[in-house]
């Protein structure tokens, strides 16, 4: 999330794609229809459904699942032909000038095929030892800024997006060609000095094979157009749960740290803290400061037993199995196969949300135990009370059940989409004998550490040195971890005031870099609620504290020229001026740096300085657009069907549907009435009413060669499982018409499941367990099945 929501009113144009925003995320949409109002911004929306977000857009184009890369693909090559990039931007702020080794050249006798340099079939992955720049002789990358070398990235990024012409695409993606175009001529005009474009998107584009080239391949888009960095542009992620992007701040993901320091894993260049640093660290870049927040966090984890002479504890840190998946699928799967015994599931319900469910569920079955802690029994909880497939005799896994407060029963921090750092009070006490998320752990840890004291075997050392001296009064347990997570000054027991001053000999302490500074000696900045705007454009720098360093729009640089002169005045952030950098914003690069210095950088955390047209993404430099795993198409313009480097499993009730037998293109999506697995709003009587039965949209014409009215009982299936559902009728789906042929595309509800007042067949049972190649997300979004009317 490169911008914050209230700077969606400053846009001129928002591509919503992959997200429902007008339902989903209704605040985001508050600000997109005010810049309308003031600003006559337009709104695009792209979507396989007409959602209410369609309703209220300017422009709605309908667009196959799973084909994001090439509609945007498309718009990049009409933006590149039509020579409507931001020129200016894209040579002071992107690699596009940048010479690429030689070796790097996928082409056979000027065809694509599919693949980039240095694939190795059998590891299903990439060597990207020629993924580089070209040097001279000290090292330096060398450039071309008239970009006019076939060897520099704007050249191979305008020949690998050549083949994305419009009646291509449109043959892809299904989309009327008259819609592409105008989408591409509106979205093309936020190239200029004084207009700017954002882009929304939520799980629509992350739950693909493609997910995170997906969102490059936007990152690309703004990047030709000048969007990032300025007010009313950036690539922005709608984030599912209000606090999404805290946990994924916390290390919360299996392959970062705290603050997306990367984990470690068993590989021996990470056997010590000496060989993890010299990993981690880049030659350039503000990330060359690993050192200073990675000590800091282990300081503030194993306080006075983390020294110089211990690698400050490094050793205690768990090492990731290298080559081993860790993701959601990646330990259902290992729980499948007996390899793990015990599990801790907090606000999290995989028997509804979990790619495959029904496999998942049967991998709750090889465990020894589950503890469950929610507001309600989950399905998950009582997976073993299922109607069909259960026999609770023959589950061994015992179950124990942690009652928790919902987020308006306890007080304390979410970090929302906008990356603001919010504290909210408790409005009501927990019933009966429910405590916080936060209360539990405390507990758990306490009885650990009294469980293993006075060990003195050294694998217990982890536990014997962690802190965990935490009081019990809920408001101090609170005060104290936010105290913990912005860090202290050692010397003189401070709090730290910012994370530029965070050092690497164990002075400091600090539980999460990126939040350091937001409760300072001056007090808790999360709690700061002043609607005071000196701005005028929506920055609110004293409501909330935004990471990092109470930054609103990063990469802000890029807002003004190179000699630090803003592109627009009405768009006016950081500048320079009188030999100084000012601004409205907190600056997102190195102040004592001014224009025409070598290290004035406008993308201080890569070591090039500038943004990537070009990057190393586990399946490309470039967005290539690939078929999902599940597709009844083949590919049009590439002999490669499927991402070469995504993971399959090929394991036990992971079956690979057909079009020959599942012809019908699947997605699922939610309701504004229900939230995420359902089990609050599937147990509200008021929400439960208002959509009290899983159901299906399916077209007029779908409905019409299958018989099915309006209101009838379906069943849905794919190589999986089968669901019964209720059909809804509706114009919202269209047909699709790709490379001549005519398919159709269904969508579910997937909130449902066996608990609760409102009940039904959890859509996720029809899913694979198959997931984006680089983060592993499942493809919820795009899959094969049938209906028919009737359960069978």
């Amino acid at each position: 999330m490169t911008n914050h929501w209230v700077d969606m009113r400053n846009t001129d144009c928002a591509l919503i794609i992959g997200s429902n925003a007008a339902e989903n995320h209704p605040m985001s949409f508050k600000w997109l229809t005010e810049a309308r109002e003031k600003r006559g911004a337009k709104i695009i929306h792209v979507d396989p459904r007409f959602t209410r977000t369609s309703a209220r857009a300017d422009i709605y184009v309908p667009m196959r699942s799973g084909t994001d890369i090439a509609f945007i693909g498309g718009i990049i090559n009409y933006i590149l032909e039509n020579n409507l990039y931001f020129h200016d931007y894209v040579v002071n702020y992107t690699n596009a000038p940048f010479i690429i080794d030689d070796g790097f050249d996928c082409y056979d006798n000027g065809v694509f095929q599919g693949l980039f340099t240095g694939y190795d079939p059998e590891k299903r992955k990439y060597d990207q030892s020629t993924w580089k720049y070209k040097t001279d002789a000290a090292g330096k990358p060398l450039k071309d800024l008239t970009l006019q070398s076939p060897r520099c990235v704007f050249q191979l990024l305008k020949k690998h997006f050549e083949r994305y012409d419009v009646d291509t695409v449109c043959s892809i993606t299904g989309t009327p060609k008259d819609l592409f175009l105008k989408v591409a001529e509106t979205y093309a005009a936020t190239g200029t000095r004084d207009k700017s474009g954002t882009i929304l998107y939520a799980m629509g584009t992350t739950q693909h094979t493609v997910g995170s080239e997906n969102v490059r391949a936007y990152a690309i888009l703004q990047l030709l157009l000048g969007n990032i960095g300025v007010p009313g542009g950036g690539v922005n992620a709608m984030r599912g749960e209000s606090n999404v992007q805290g946990a994924c701040d916390m290390g919360l993901l299996n392959h970062v740290l705290t603050g997306y320091m990367g984990a470690p894993t068993n590989d021996p260049a990470y056997a010590d803290l000496a060989g993890y640093l010299a990993k981690e660290t880049p030659k350039a870049g503000f990330k060359v400061n690993t050192p200073k927040w990675l000590k800091s966090m282990l300081k503030a984890w194993y306080g006075d037993a983390a020294t110089p002479e211990n690698d400050f504890c490094y050793d205690y840190l768990p090492k990731r199995r290298a080559g081993r998946d860790h993701s959601h699928i990646g330990i259902f799967e290992a729980m499948y196969d007996g390899e793990i015994k015990g599990l801790l599931i907090f606000g999290s319900n995989p028997f509804v949300s979990g790619p495959d469910a029904a496999k998942e569920t049967k991998a709750l079955e090889k465990l020894d135990w589950m503890v469950a802690a929610d507001l309600f029994e989950t399905e998950t909880a009582s997976f073993w009370k299922r109607e069909a497939g259960a026999d609770p005799s023959k589950i061994k896994t015992e179950v124990f059940f942690l009652p928790a407060a919902a987020s308006y029963e306890k007080s304390g921090t979410i970090t929302n989409s906008g990356r603001w750092i919010q504290f909210r009070w408790k409005a009501v006490d927990p019933v009966g004998e429910a405590i916080s998320d936060l209360e539990i752990f405390r507990e758990i840890g306490h009885k650990i550490k009294e469980v293993y004291q006075g060990s003195t075997d050294p694998k217990d050392k982890p536990i014997l040195d962690m802190t965990w001296d935490y009081p019990e009064e809920e408001a101090a347990l609170l005060d104290a971890v936010q105290r913990e997570i912005n860090g202290y000054d050692l010397k003189t027991g401070k709090l730290m005031p910012k994370f530029a001053d965070l050092r690497d000999d164990g002075t400091t302490s600090c539980g999460v870099w990126i939040y350091c500074g937001m409760y300072t000696e001056e007090g808790n900045k999360t709690q700061l609620r002043s609607t005071e705007d000196p701005s005028g454009m929506g920055v609110y720098p004293k409501w909330s504290y935004a990471w990092p360093a109470n930054r609103r729009i990063v990469y802000n640089r890029c807002s003004a020229d190179p000699s630090g002169k803003p592109w627009s005045e009405d768009k006016k952030i950081v500048w320079w001026d009188g030999g100084s950098w000012k601004g409205i914003d907190v600056p997102d690069f190195i102040v004592k740096y001014g224009p025409g210095d070598a290290e004035d950088k406008a993308f201080i955390m890569k070591d090039d300085g500038v943004g990537g047209l070009f990057a190393k993404m586990a399946d490309g430099p470039f967005p290539e657009h690939y078929e999902p795993w599940e597709s009844p198409v083949k590919h049009p313009f590439s002999p490669v069907q499927f991402n070469p480097v995504a993971i399959i499993w090929d394991t036990p009730m992971n079956p690979q549907g057909k079009a020959d037998r599942y012809p019908i293109i699947g997605t699922t999506y939610r309701v504004v009435e229900h939230w995420q697995a359902g089990i609050m709003t599937r147990n509200t009587p008021w929400l439960a009413e208002l959509m009290p039965e899983a159901f299906v949209e399916i077209s007029k014409e779908l409905a019409a060669e299958k018989g099915i009215a309006n209101g009838d009982v379906v069943t849905v299936e794919s190589a999986r499982a089968k669901v019964k559902a209720v059909a809804c009728v509706t114009g919202r789906f269209k047909p699709f018409k790709i490379n001549g042929k005519w398919y159709h595309e269904i969508g579910l509800v997937w909130h449902y499941g066996f608990q609760g007042i409102a009940k039904g067949d959890p859509a996720n049972r029809l899913t694979p367990h198959i997931g984006c190649a680089n983060s592993q997300t499942p493809e919820y979004k795009a899959f094969l099945c049938d209906i028919y009317k009737g359960v069978k």
